[in-house]
């Protein structure tokens, strides 16, 4: 692949999945500059001439104390970028942060998912790239274009190459990622099951309700994310009292907050399964990591060579 014409950059949040999509590419990432002062401003200083290049901008939503400074620090490269005259701006965001506040969902509630769109495109971005938004119609707060990817493709794959997928059933631990279920049970030629949950507050979970018979079957738990793990430990504990044989939880962004892996390490799941569109923080022996760097790599080239990007929405890179 040409390097003349296109820039990777990458910001503090997942330096691993940079590099990864960096070496995929055969590119290596530009020299760049990002650190904090003593007063905790973000300072960034490219150490090269962008001028005129494609430029992609990699940086995920994440961490406990750091998302917002990882969500500051890639506004600030998007403007550094833009005032050193690059040609295209491209925002690599695997897990785009605050997508769970994609709606006005209570009174006095703000769309804040809308105000990150604002943000990224004042700063300067022309085009998003993403993976598995919480809500697709996020996509419409944009006024350019955004590529939502899905981690579907690798996902199959994990699951006829780890599972004995002919004796399992797929679950949805909530009512919203059922059409997310549906499709996974449809191209594996499988049923699926649904739990409906109840919640007092933001969450806090206090009852679920299955709907569907699990009886002797391997529970495979698909969800969008993990982040208290509470929905899918609880979930776990229905299924297993159904008399499910084992259940194993598979989602595509672990941000594992909290005491996330205190719950996950007393849990009844088998095994969970995430992608690395986050950094884990930590190690637990029953969890497993998913590649997703060739599918965001892919998208990139396509991007860049002026080729379709939906091939990528059913097909996972070899």
């Amino acid at each position: 692949m040409s390097s003349n014409s296109i820039k990777l950059l990458a910001g503090n949040s997942h330096p691993d999945l940079a590099e990864k999509i960096a070496n995929r590419l055969g590119l290596n990432l530009a020299k760049i500059g990002v650190y904090q002062y003593s007063n905790r401003e973000t300072s960034v200083t490219i150490g090269e001439s962008i001028r005129d290049e494609d430029v992609y901008i990699i940086q995920t939503g994440t961490g406990q104390d750091e998302i917002n400074d990882f969500l500051m620090e890639l506004l600030i490269m998007i403007h550094a970028c833009k005032t050193a005259s690059a040609r295209r701006i491209t925002a690599v965001i695997p897990n785009f942060p605050y997508a769970r506040q994609d709606k006005k969902d209570k009174s006095r509630a703000p769309i804040t998912a809308k105000l990150i769109a604002n943000l990224l495109q004042t700063a300067g971005c022309d085009h998003v790239i993403t993976m598995d938004l919480h809500a697709s119609q996020i996509q419409g707060f944009f006024h350019i274009p955004v590529d939502n990817l899905y981690a579907e493709p690798c996902v199959l794959n994990y699951i006829q190459n780890h599972t004995d997928f002919q004796n399992v059933l797929l679950v949805s631990p909530d009512a919203g990622g059922a059409k997310r279920v549906a499709s996974l049970a449809d191209k594996l030629d499988l049923n699926f099951a649904l739990i409906h949950k109840e919640r007092q507050r933001a969450n806090e979970i206090s009852r679920m309700v299955l709907v569907g018979d699990v009886a002797g079957k391997s529970c495979l738990l698909i969800d969008d994310m993990a982040d208290t793990c509470g929905t899918l430990c609880k979930a776990a504990e229905v299924l297993l009292d159904k008399g499910a044989k084992e259940v194993i939880a598979i989602v595509t962004h672990g941000i594992f907050s909290g005491n996330a892996f205190e719950r996950l390490q007393n849990s009844r799941l088998s095994k969970i399964v995430c992608t690395n569109t986050v950094p884990v923080s930590q190690s637990i022996d029953r969890l497993d990591q998913i590649d997703i760097s060739p599918i965001l790599a892919e998208a990139i080239r396509r991007l860049h060579n002026g080729e379709s990007v939906s091939y990528l929405f059913t097909h996972a890179p070899v």
